[in-house]
């Protein structure tokens, strides 16, 4: 299952298995010693910092290979790490990590990724224009594509036979028109002198390939200069992330992300059909990171789990059935039943086999107690007898409360039948919060000098845990929140409509990444009306 996940990299990795990932990229804060590396400034990524910055560029060093171990450990044999840093660091990083941990053997290339922008101490040093990637191997297996850069107008061949290329690579005998008879000619003259047959319709002329990418890579534009900007500073454009997912995995492949930021590795991943962790202490980033996911999920992208600290009891409570049956059994360190229908009140097994049953409810009564007893012993008689006579529980009930008559019926089975079945809360086993409230204020502001009406909209949010930020769609349809902006933190926006009828929604993440939302409708003519 592709996972955005909120925590400390360290903590969760430790959790993986071993060699389990096939690629990992990561972009972890630079070692700037400056407060403008905070970029999202929530708790998670503050705490963070402060714990880099501790005992400078050997804490920061020390921070950061106890991470790069861990991912060494969860690489496959055939997989590789890519580690994006600048000149803060870049030394310290290879000598006393990478060379380290992968081992010097396994070095394979010190990528300079240059990108365009502004001219900064230009009197004092040569203008800093690019960053630099290590790419390192855990194995001579190691998977690795050939690269090439795309075709341009400006090879010669193009601009003398494009115009009868069908796909922009290749050229074929039937794509040159009859009519053209001297070229048409010459191609069969030239092939039948190369091969010693008549050339066929279907047959290749030329195959037109772009030029092999080597170490420095100046074609993968600056965000700001596409359609990609989502108001994350450090956001890597996607063609970057394209080229080292390409080269260096296949599809079905485990892509990792530890420092996931704005999303960019996991949404290149899912475009190219590769699976994808992505982890970052930053509630902003994943919540950020899983919009990013939604407005780019197609009919038949893959579906994807978020992991907070705390989940919405509402979220949870209206689940579909079996997902939330299937995910809290694993959570509660279960095997789910993989039957959806006829598993005679078991929806899944403890480790040691025994019995377990979810209720996506409160208020669980007896009838429900007596049923899975009778359930238990089908199950499993030996097994049953045996938890009886060790004074083990038959069985575990998962619910999000339980009444008194069931909590009763409990107690009066182990007391009289010396039977033992436990009911578990559901916040027992994941930590539940309330989730945000949002409310949406609107404002006439007039119509400008194209006659657009201009409109205010002011989102007030409230949350026990603090609020991090707002998002806007201002067309939303078909109840799929596609955000217009993405990062709003102060809840303020002004658009202008021309006359006509709108729907429009807005999102509330707090401090624990549990979301609000408001839909309304939105009627401007000689008038704005919010119905």
């Amino acid at each position: 299952m592709n996972e955005i996940i909120l925590g400390d990299n360290l903590l969760i990795m430790k959790q993986m298995p071993n060699e389990s990932v096939d690629l990992i990229y990561l972009d972890p804060p630079f070692f700037s010693n400056r407060t403008y590396e905070i970029i999202w400034g929530d708790k998670g990524e503050v705490r963070s910092f402060q714990d880099r910055w501790s005992g400078g560029i050997m804490k920061y060093i020390d921070w950061l290979q106890e991470r790069v171990f861990e991912m060494h450990r969860i690489l496959k044999p055939t997989g590789s790490i890519f580690l994006h840093c600048d000149h803060h660091a870049s030394h310290y990083i290879k000598v006393y990590i990478l060379d380290k941990i992968f081992g010097e053997n396994n070095f394979k290339n010190e990528i300079v990724w240059w990108y365009p922008g502004g001219l900064k101490n230009t009197f004092k040093i040569f203008p800093r224009k690019h960053d630099v990637i290590f790419f390192y191997q855990k194995s001579e297996h190691s998977c690795f594509h050939l690269q090439r850069k795309e075709t341009t107008t400006e090879v010669s061949l193009w601009k003398r036979w494009g115009k009868y290329s069908s796909d922009g690579r290749t050229i074929k005998l039937g794509e040159i028109p009859i009519t053209d008879t001297i070229n048409r000619q010459r191609q069969i003259n030239k092939f039948r002198n190369k091969n010693g047959r008549e050339p066929q319709e279907n047959d290749v002329l030329y195959e037109l390939e772009g030029a092999i990418v080597e170490d420095v890579w100046n074609d993968c534009a600056a965000v700001y200069r596409k359609n990609e900007k989502i108001g994350y500073p450090t956001q890597k454009p996607e063609s970057l992330l394209e080229r080292i997912i390409l080269c260096a995995s296949n599809e079905g492949d485990v892509i990792l992300d530890p420092f996931v930021g704005g999303g960019t590795t996991v949404c290149v991943a899912d475009k190219l059909k590769r699976n994808w962790i992505g982890i970052d202490q930053s509630v902003q980033a994943v919540k950020v990171t899983e919009m990013r996911l939604q407005k780019q999920q197609g009919l038949f992208s893959e579906p994807f789990v978020l992991k907070l600290h705390k989940y919405d009891y509402d979220s949870l409570r209206n689940k579909d059935a079996f997902a939330f049956e299937t995910w809290i059994i694993e959570q509660f360190g279960g095997i789910p039943n993989i039957k959806q229908r006829n598993d005679l009140g078991v929806d899944g097994k403890t480790r040691e086999n025994s019995p377990i049953q979810v209720k996506r409810k409160d208020d669980v009564n007896r009838n429900t107690v007596d049923n899975f007893k009778s359930a238990c012993e089908r199950f499993d008689k030996t097994l049953f007898l045996k938890n009886i006579e060790q004074q083990k529980p038959v069985g575990y009930i998962i619910a999000f409360s339980f009444g008194s008559g069931a909590i009763q019926e409990i107690s009066r089975l182990k007391v009289e039948e010396n039977v033992r079945i436990e009911l578990v809360p559901v916040e027992n086993i994941v930590p539940i919060a309330k989730k945000p409230r949002v409310t949406i204020s609107v404002n006439d502001l007039g119509v400008d000098s194209k006659n657009l009406r201009k409109i205010e909209f002011i989102a007030d949010g409230y949350s026990e845990s603090g609020i991090e930020f707002y998002a806007w769609d201002f067309n939303y349809r078909d109840k799929k929140f596609t955000p217009s902006v993405l990062i709003d933190r102060e809840g303020e926006q002004i658009q202008f409509f021309k006359a006509g009828k709108y729907k429009i929604a807005c999102k509330v993440v707090d401090n624990e990444g549990l979301e609000g939302f408001e839909e309304f409708d939105l009627t401007v003519n000689g008038e704005v009306k919010k119905d």
